[in-house]
C-alpha cells in the first residue's frame, strides 16, 4: 500500500560474536499504519527489543549486523540511508521509548537540556522556545509543576515520572511513529495505567502509530490493535488482536495465555507454565524454535521451518500441526487454557 506507515519484510539481525553468530532476529515481517499500535508479545530473548533497534538502526555494529529484509518508512528504505540521514529521521520521524529511563536519561544534565536537545536539532527553535517547549512537554504527560521540573535531574524524580519524561522526549517532534519498549517495567500496577492512558491519549493527539513491546499479555489486549507473537527470533503468530487472543493457533500462544491469571477461573486454579528452557539462539536448528518444549511436537518439527499459513483475516501462523488438529487439541486438552479474562 502506498499510504502503509512502515512495512517490515523479512528483517534478521544477527550478532557476530568470537562464541558464533547469534541469530537475534530470524525473517520478521509486520506491517503498522497511522493510528495503529502493534503488540509485540514473547518472553525474555525471543527478539523483540532487537526487532525495535534494528527498525531505529541502533543495534551496534560490530557485532550485530541487519543482514537481510527491508524497512520502509512511508516508503522509503531506511537501510539504504546514510548515517547522518538516518539521524534526521530518528527523534523526528520515529522515536524510542527504552525500557529503563534511568539509564536511559543523562544523569547529569537537567530533564529540560534532554528534552529541548531534539526540539532545537530537528525544528530548529531557539534554546529558549526549547525550553519552553519541553515545559509544555512535562505538563501534556502529567507531570505537576513542569516549570520547576525541567529545571531537576533526573535522579530527583520518581519512576513513573522518568518515564513520563522519556514519553515527553519522544514525542516533542510529533513523530509517525512512536517505539515502547516495556514502559510500564518497574513501574507498580497504578503508575503503568497511568502510563498506559499518557501513551494512548499522544498516540490520539499526534496519530501516531505505536510500537508497543511487553510481556503483559493483558496490557496487549486492551490497547493493541494487532499483536505479534515472537519465540527465538522468529514471529511464531501475527494477526488483529481479538483472532490471537480468542482463536490462537500456535502452540507457544496457547502457553503464554495459559500461564494467565484469570478472573473467571477459580482462585485455587494453578497457572500453567511453559516447561523447558528458552532456545540457545548460537546453536538453533533451521526448524520451528519452540521444538523440544512444544508438546505437540512432530518429527519433521525442529528440521522445517514451516511457511506462514493464514488461518483468519489477517491471521496468520508459523506451525506445521495441521489446523484441524491445533483446533481440536486446543480446545480438549488441559494444559493450555485459551482465552483471556
Amino acid at each position: 500500500m502506498a499510504d502503509r506507515l512502515l512495512e517490515v519484510k523479512d528483517l534478521s539481525t544477527h550478532f557476530f560474536t568470537y562464541a558464533g553468530v547469534v541469530r537475534a532476529v530470524n525473517g520478521v515481517s509486520f506491517t503498522l499504519d497511522h493510528g495503529e499500535t502493534l503488540g509485540i508479545v514473547g518472553e525474555s530473548g525471543s527478539g523483540k527489543t532487537v526487532t525495535a533497534l534494528s527498525i531505529m538502526r541502533l543495534v551496534a555494529d560490530p557485532p550485530g549486523k541487519i543482514v537481510a529484509g527491508s524497512i520502509a518508512l512511508k516508503g522509503r528504505d531506511l537501510l539504504a540511508l546514510k548515517e547522518d540521514e538516518m539521524r534526521a529521521v530518528r527523534g523526528n520521524d520515529m522515536a524510542m521509548i527504552f525500557q529503563d529511563p534511568m539509564t536511559s536519561l543523562n544523569p547529569v544534565l537537567r530533564i529540560g537540556t534532554q528534552i529541548a536537545e531534539a526540539i532545537q536539532l530537528h525544528q530548529g527553535k531557539s534554546k529558549k522556545e526549547a525550553w519552553r517547549l519541553a515545559a509544555d512537554l512535562l505538563d501534556q504527560v502529567g507531570i505537576a509543576d513542569a516549570q520547576k521540573r525541567v529545571r531537576q535531574y533526573p535522579f530527583e524524580l520518581s519512576g513513573g515520572m522518568r518515564q513520563r519524561v522519556m514519553i515527553a522526549m519522544a514525542i516533542s517532534c510529533n513523530p509517525d511513529i512512536l517505539i515502547a519498549d516495556e514502559p510500564t517495567t518497574a513501574l507498580d500496577v497504578t503508575i503503568q495505567a497511568q502510563i498506559i492512558d499518557v501513551m494512548r491519549e499522544m498516540q490520539t493527539q499526534y496519530h501516531s502509530g505505536v510500537i508497543l513491546i511487553t510481556h503483559d499479555l493483558g496490557v496487549v489486549a486492551k490497547v493493541a490493535d494487532k499483536v505479534m507473537v515472537m519465540y527465538g527470533g522468529r514471529t511464531v503468530e501475527y494477526g488483529p488482536v481479538d483472532e490471537v487472543y480468542y482463536n490462537p493457533h500456535h502452540p507457544y500462544t496457547w502457553g503464554l495465555l495459559g500461564s494467565l491469571p484469570r478472573l473467571d477461573l477459580s482462585d485455587k486454579t494453578r497457572l500453567t507454565p511453559i516447561d523447558g528452557q528458552p532456545p540457545n539462539l548460537l546453536t538453533m536448528s533451521a526448524g520451528c524454535p519452540f521444538a523440544g518444549r512444544c508438546p505437540y511436537e512432530l518429527p519433521a518439527c525442529r528440521d522445517t521451518w514451516p511457511q506462514l499459513e493464514i488461518v483468519g483475516l489477517e491471521h496468520g501462523c508459523h506451525c506445521l500441526l495441521p489446523s484441524s488438529e491445533r483446533v481440536s487439541d486446543r480446545d480438549k486438552l488441559p494444559r493450555f487454557t485459551v482465552g483471556v479474562a
